[in-house]
């Protein structure tokens, strides 16, 4: 089961409590994933379609609780994805329907007395906070999805309104989440990127138990990170270490063939030794065998001393006298 399948189980599993969170819920629903069907005398037929068994059960518990009826609900195969089926709920009795969707403010008489579709969000809808709770939630149910937090941290609700779209983003925004919004095929997609802002959703929806699988996902990515970032800082620090090691017995060599080590001054000659001698030794071993002891900063300075004799030595041949 995908990540965003498990979330939206878990959250299908809410108790429903409310009437106005019920609503609210509900109105996203309709929303986002509602057919309204009008005949003659304003009468209204509502389909509500869904891919996940989980949400359609949720949707027909709503129904059930907030009204004396439930609807009707059917299966069918979805040619497009053959593993996948499509649930439709139908309230097929127009009375049924209609108190529905005046509940819901989703019809509305207009300013003609013609019946009429609310495009966007209803304010009195989501008044309160525990309502726009219950509202993402429904979106997030009808129309959301999540990636794999393994892979990448995105969440996404889907709508064909661009009002509806920033109206959803508004609510997001009233949780101190930071949505972005883009134009996609026709239609307009809200989207969470930031991790904080996918388990601030989590959490305020109620999907706790994704939300604690998305922070465990996280600190092990976190820790691999971590990992990865020392691994790949020691390795460099090594790497540079041995090189300069090279680069000193080079320059020993060198001046050991040119004058011979026997030219420099007891301090260098004792140091060149010991590097010919403990080619894998760190500047501070180094230090330790010297008598008396020489710290990491001694040890350097002598060494780099070395290197400009040698480099005297390339570029003037070889010189005489002790150095």
């Amino acid at each position: 089961m995908s990540f965003s399948s498990a979330a939206k189980n878990e959250l299908c599993r809410i108790p429903l409590q409310k009437r106005c969170c019920m609503l609210a819920e509900l109105a996203a629903f309709i929303n986002l994933n509602g057919t309204i069907l009008f005949s003659g005398n304003r009468k209204v037929r509502l389909y509500l379609t869904t891919e996940n068994a989980s949400v359609a059960r949720r949707v027909f518990k709503l129904i059930k609780n907030l009204y004396s009826f439930h609807p009707e609900i059917y299966m069918r195969k979805n040619r497009r994805l053959r593993k996948s089926n499509i649930y439709i709920l139908t309230v097929s009795q127009p009375a049924q329907a209609g108190k529905i969707l005046k509940d819901t403010h989703v019809l509305y008489i207009n300013e003609y007395h013609n019946i009429d579709i609310y495009t966007g969000i209803y304010p009195r809808l989501v008044e309160s906070e525990c309502c726009k709770r219950a509202y993402l939630r429904g979106a997030f149910l009808s129309a959301g999805s999540i990636s794999d937090p393994e892979k990448s941290y995105h969440l996404e609700i889907t709508t064909n309104n661009r009002k509806y779209a920033g109206e959803l983003s508004q609510i997001m925004q009233f949780f101190d989440m930071r949505p972005k919004d883009v134009e996609r095929k026709g239609s307009y997609v809200v989207y969470l990127k930031e991790s904080e802002n996918i388990v601030r959703f989590l959490n305020i929806t109620g999907a706790h138990g994704a939300l604690l699988e998305l922070e465990n996902i996280r600190i092990r990515k976190d820790m691999r990170n971590n990992i990865n970032r020392i691994v790949n800082c020691e390795t460099a620090n090594l790497e540079k270490t041995v090189n300069a090691a090279v680069r000193q017995i080079e320059n020993i060599k060198y001046i050991d063939e040119c004058i011979g080590l026997n030219k420099l001054s007891p301090s260098l000659r004792e140091i060149a030794e010991l590097r010919l001698k403990y080619s894998d030794a760190s500047l501070r071993e180094l230090g330790q065998m010297l008598v008396p002891p020489v710290g990491k900063s001694g040890v350097n300075h002598r060494l780099r001393k070395l290197e400009r004799i040698a480099d005297d030595l390339r570029r003037k041949g070889e010189g005489k006298g002790e150095i």
